[in-house]
């Protein structure tokens, strides 16, 4: 059976006919069509439809699912496969971005969908409230993000759709649905991490705390070897830990940690475990300029502008390149990165950077860290597809004694079967979106193979 990716270059896409893009509908209703098909913010993927619909609420989002028979939500494009791509219609939740309300007592906020999390965090530092995690772009949006299982870092830090307390849904026949965790836990469980499948979330409620400070330290050259008897402890170093490894060498290039002012230990070491702390600013790729990356040194500030690693009016990243990650539990992790290291002659040319993280367990059906405190390994790779596309099946061949489950945002190759084996609340997913969506509307080519095929 040839396999199936569900990552295409754009040239190839834009080869295929091109529909019309101009539809006029009645009560000012917005759809600004593109002209020319949105890509991803990578640039590696142009969606399959240049029909692209901008509602501004909740009513807008209902006539919209009404009157199409196939319609997927699109956030900010962060994504490297298909999972938000449809060939038929596309609605962006990008305008509805505003935050609904804030209650201090019961420590949540309310969002429209299509904020980003570089638009949220702000507003909540000035009002003295914090998340409890960012993923390392603060320029995804909340609706997006837990959709996907998107994470930030720290083996007591869930990822960000652990936050969720609440959802409010637009159906396949565009009624609404809240789900509360305080009333719905197990339904919203199922539907937080939902991968499109479910409906358009159109508002999240979100669990807040009293805001806070974070440092950032940075340290060269910790030899690998530390692994092995230490990873734990290096993992939990400070309230998140990145480490970046290009697989060329017996040493780590780099180790970021996060620390929290006034509960972690801030003390500046001049090494940790033999690496040397930076005397700059630097780059997780450490050719590259720093200037986009958020303060380092030591130097305290607020949350938002430290536990993200690039800066939100910046590019973040490299900008041109493709994107892995595997997730393994952590009682796995170092024999897993043993693994990957027999490879990394033949990952090397084809990859910018590798980072390791840890992120807590949670209990949401589709999340890769279900009942797991998880280690993930991320390869930012070269925009060389064909060469990535060789070699995953390697990678993942080589963590299949971990059950590594797939970032469901990023390109894999596992088998639909293998990704039923590991997620072990996947039938039973099926059968919520059976329920919500009983004739697909939601379903577009990425979920009729990796989840249905």
């Amino acid at each position: 059976m040839k396999r199936k990716t569900f990552i295409q270059l754009s040239s190839t896409l834009m080869a295929a006919p091109f529909m019309s893009p101009f539809i006029t509908m009645s009560k000012g209703l917005l759809s600004e069509a593109q002209q020319e098909r949105l890509k991803n913010w990578a640039g590696n993927l142009t969606y399959s439809t240049g029909i692209v619909f901008y509602p501004t609420s909740v009513d807008e989002v209902q006539q919209l699912v009404k009157k199409h028979s196939k319609l997927k939500a699109l956030g900010t494009r962060h994504c490297f496969n298909t999972i938000a791509d449809s060939r038929d219609n596309l609605l962006s939740t990008s305008k509805m971005n505003k935050v609904v309300s804030l209650d201090p007592s019961g420590k949540t906020v309310t969002v429209e969908a299509g904020i980003k999390y570089g638009e949220l965090a702000p507003y909540l530092h000035a009002k003295g409230y914090a998340l409890h995690n960012l993923a390392s772009l603060p320029h995804i949006s909340v609706g997006g993000s837990i959709t996907t299982a998107t994470h930030g870092s720290g083996v007591k830090n869930g990822n960000l759709a652990s936050a969720v307390r609440g959802l409010e849904v637009v159906l396949a026949d565009g009624s609404v649905i809240h789900l509360s965790k305080t009333t719905d836990p197990e339904k919203l469980n199922a539907a937080v991490v939902g991968l499109g499948a479910i409906g358009i979330i159109t508002k999240v409620t979100l669990e807040i705390q009293p805001t806070y400070m974070v440092r950032q330290n940075v340290f060269i050259g910790m030899p690998a070897a530390h692994l092995k008897d230490n990873f734990e402890k290096i993992m939990s170093a400070g309230y998140s830990v990145s480490l970046f490894y290009d697989w060329q060498t017996d040493f780590i290039n780099e180790v970021w940690i996060k620390s929290r002012v006034g509960t972690d230990s801030n003390a500046v070491l001049p090494e940790f475990y033999g690496a040397k702390a930076a005397t700059k600013n630097v780059h997780p790729i450490i050719a590259l300029d720093a200037e986009n990356c958020t303060e380092q040194m030591g130097v305290p500030g607020p949350w938002y502008e430290r536990l993200p690693h690039f800066k939100m009016g910046f590019t973040p990243s490299s900008g041109k390149e493709l994107q892995s990650e595997y997730f393994v539990p952590m009682h796995h992790a170092v024999e897993a990165i043993e693994a990957v290291r027999t490879l990394g002659k033949q990952i090397g040319p084809h990859l910018l950077i590798t980072e390791i993280r840890a992120i807590a367990a949670d209990d949401l059906w589709m999340s890769p860290c279900r009942h797991q405190t998880s280690v993930t390994i991320h390869f930012t790779w070269k925009q060389e597809t064909e060469a990535v596309l060789n070699l995953l099946p390697k990678i993942e061949a080589l963590l299949a004694p971990f059950n590594a489950r797939p970032h469901w945002g990023k390109v894999f190759t596992l088998d639909p079967k293998v990704l039923e084996s590991r997620y072990e609340k996947l039938r039973d997913f099926k059968k919520l979106v059976a329920g919500y969506d009983p004739h697909g509307k939601f379903r577009n080519a990425f979920l009729e193979h990796n989840i249905y095929g």
